[in-house]
């Protein structure tokens, strides 16, 4: 950080000077600013990319002609039909575990079991149904009364080819597969994310002290508009990434970032752009219940060192010797004889 260093014309400040009244022939002139106690923050400014968390290829699981793909950018939501084969929906649900079996009567008992019960529940099929871990007539007769109602043989089974399960409704990224096009299991057909908006940070390794899991952040996004975010991830492993361009230039090295990811918390937190450049300001260093005042204030000591002009209420204008310690801000750390909070010391007039 540069350091404003200001001082009387012809260097004549000394320590322990006193003056009264206005400033004398050829003397800066003077503005009043507070010396105030509080947290100094030093920060550093990174550029980030505004996009979605949790992208994620959606693969099919059935062979036939794609009759139905949804449009970029459209949100699907639990319930709501991903994509179509042969006129048969492929329909999104909630869970973590993947439909990695059929699911059926005389399924042994699992977790998945338990993921499909409470999906069907929250989608008003749960009447008579106990969620558990067992696959019961109940749940084959809710399975029946849903796949009646989405156009799909009433078997009372669920298969990979019906059903993809995955935490949260998506955003549709891009179709891998367009309508009329043939597909057969493990065929990619669409590429989305989650509907929650993040904030991603190539940051420089050497800068990886600034990010601190759960720190807060301010994120300046496209339009000018602020918000907070919150630092929900810092990777481990440090990748290499040209400063300029794909191509080095003759002696110049890539240089070694780590992934940061935020996550939006306050202000304006809602845009329809996705891969979209902001400008994401990061804590550097702190300093608790300091005294400070604006850089401006420091004055070049002839004997060395720096001092603050103090301009007491009387507007007797006295030199303090003080040592200084963090700078942040626009702000410098003090500490002097007599300071306290909320004396006025000169500053250069705007």
């Amino acid at each position: 950080m540069a350091l404003v260093v200001t001082g009387t014309a012809g260097g004549a400040l000394l320590f322990g000077s006193e003056e009264k009244g206005p400033s004398a022939p050829g003397r800066t002139a003077l503005s009043a600013a507070e010396i105030s106690r509080g947290d100094l923050v030093d920060t550093i400014t990174v550029d980030g990319t505004l996009t979605y968390a949790a992208e994620r290829r959606i693969t099919a699981q059935a062979t036939g002609t794609v009759t139905s793909v949804p449009s970029q950018g459209r949100v699907i939501r639990q319930g709501a039909t991903l994509y179509a084969v042969d006129r048969r929906p492929v329909v999104l649900m909630h869970g973590t575990v993947p439909l990695y079996r059929t699911l059926g009567p005389g399924v042994t008992a699992g977790p998945d079991v338990r993921q499909l019960e409470n999906a069907l529940q929250d989608l008003g099929y749960g009447d008579g149904l106990t969620v558990d871990r067992t696959f019961s007539a109940a749940t084959a007769q809710a399975v029946r009364r849903w796949q009646k109602d989405h156009g799909l043989k009433q078997t009372g089974s669920v298969d990979a080819a019906q059903v993809v399960f995955l935490p949260s409704d998506v955003r549709v990224v891009e179709a891998k597969a367009a309508v009329g096009d043939r597909i057969s299991p493990g065929r990619q057909v669409l590429s989305v994310t989650g509907t929650r908006h993040v904030v991603h940070v190539d940051l420089e390794a050497d800068e990886q002290q600034t990010a601190q899991k759960g720190r807060t952040v301010s994120v300046r996004l496209p339009g000018g508009a602020t918000a907070t975010g919150r630092i929900t991830s810092v990777g481990t492993v440090a990748h290499k990434k040209n400063t300029q361009g794909d191509t080095p230039s003759s002696g110049q090295s890539p240089a070694a970032t780590i992934d940061v990811e935020i996550t939006l918390t306050g202000g304006k937190r809602s845009s329809p752009l996705d891969q979209a450049p902001v400008t994401v300001t990061l804590e550097s260093r702190r300093r608790s219940d300091v005294l400070s005042v604006p850089v401006e204030a420091l004055l070049a000591l002839r004997e060395g060192g720096f001092g603050v002009e103090v301009v007491d209420p009387g507007g007797t204008r006295r030199i303090v010797a003080v040592t200084t310690g963090m700078y942040g801000s626009g702000r410098v750390e003090i500490s002097g004889a007599g300071l306290t909070p909320g004396m006025k010391v000169g500053v250069p007039a705007q």
